[in-house]
C-alpha cells in the first residue's frame, strides 16, 4: 500500500504535464545517477529526482486510470512512496524498473479505493445539495473506448492465479521490456513468456463477458 505521508513534500500536479522543452528533461543515465545519490542519503538529489520523474509518473499512471484526477492522485502516491523508501533502491536493477513496480502498485491501489468509494456512494441515500457523484470507477478503463475495465480483470486474476499478474502488468501496462521483467521478477525469460501467455489467455474471456 502506498504511504499516506512522507518527510519530503511533493507538490500535487495541477494537470497533465506539459512536454519538456529541449534540455529540460534529464536523460535516463542522469535519472539513474540521481536515484543512486538519493538512495545514498542526498536530499538535494532526491528533490531533483522527484521533479524529474513526475511527468513520466503521471503519464504511466494514466495507463491504468483514464480519468486525469485519478491518475494524478496515484502519481502523488508514487512520488511519496519513492521519497519515503528511496533507500531501499540498491542499484541491483535499473531505477526505472524499481519505479515501474511502485507505479503499478499505487495505480491498482487507487483503483481499489475508487471501487470502495463508489460502493459506499451507492448505499448512501441522496442528500439535497450533496456533491455530484464521481464516475463509476468501472468506467475508468485502460482499454480506450471500452466499458470493460482491465483492472477489474486483474483483480479477478489475482484471486485465481496471482503468479500471473506481475508479468501481465509489467509487459502490457507498464510496457517494460523482457529483460527488465526478468530482472525484476528473478525468473527465467521462458517462464516470464509462459506466464504472460497464460495470463492473456485467462483474462481474454473476462474482457468480453457481460458480467464484468
Amino acid at each position: 500500500m502506498c504511504p499516506p505521508s512522507s518527510p519530503h513534500t511533493v507538490n500535487q500536479p495541477s494537470g497533465w504535464p506539459e512536454s519538456a522543452g529541449p534540455g529540460d528533461s534529464p536523460s535516463a543515465s542522469d535519472t539513474e545517477a540521481l536515484a543512486s545519490r538519493a538512495a545514498g542519503g542526498d536530499s538535494a538529489a532526491l528533490d531533483a529526482l522527484l521533479r524529474a520523474i513526475r511527468p513520466d509518473v503521471v503519464r504511466h499512471c494514466g495507463r491504468f486510470l483514464l480519468f486525469r484526477e485519478d491518475a494524478e492522485e496515484a502519481a502523488q502516491d508514487v512520488l511519496l512512496q519513492v521519497a519515503r523508501h528511496i533507500e531501499r533502491f540498491q542499484g541491483r536493477s535499473r531505477f526505472s524498473t524499481w519505479l515501474h513496480t511502485i507505479v503499478a502498485n499505487c495505480s491498482r491501489q487507487k483503483y481499489r479505493e475508487l471501487k470502495r468509494r463508489s460502493a459506499e456512494q451507492h448505499v448512501l441515500p441522496d442528500q439535497p445539495g450533496a456533491p455530484e457523484t464521481r464516475p463509476d470507477p468501472r468506467t475508468t478503463s485502460v482499454i480506450a473506448g471500452s466499458r470493460v475495465d482491465l483492472l477489474e480483470a486483474l483483480e479477478r486474476l489475482e484471486q485465481e492465479s496471482p503468479h500471473l499478474v506481475a508479468p501481465l502488468v509489467y509487459r502490457d501496462l507498464c510496457q517494460m521490456d523482457y529483460a527488465e521483467i526478468v530482472d525484476r521478477l528473478g525468473i527465467p525469460l521462458g517462464t516470464v513468456k509462459s506466464r504472460l501467455h497464460h495470463a492473456r489467455r485467462q483474462i481474454r474471456p473476462w474482457l468480453t463477458s457481460q458480467e464484468l
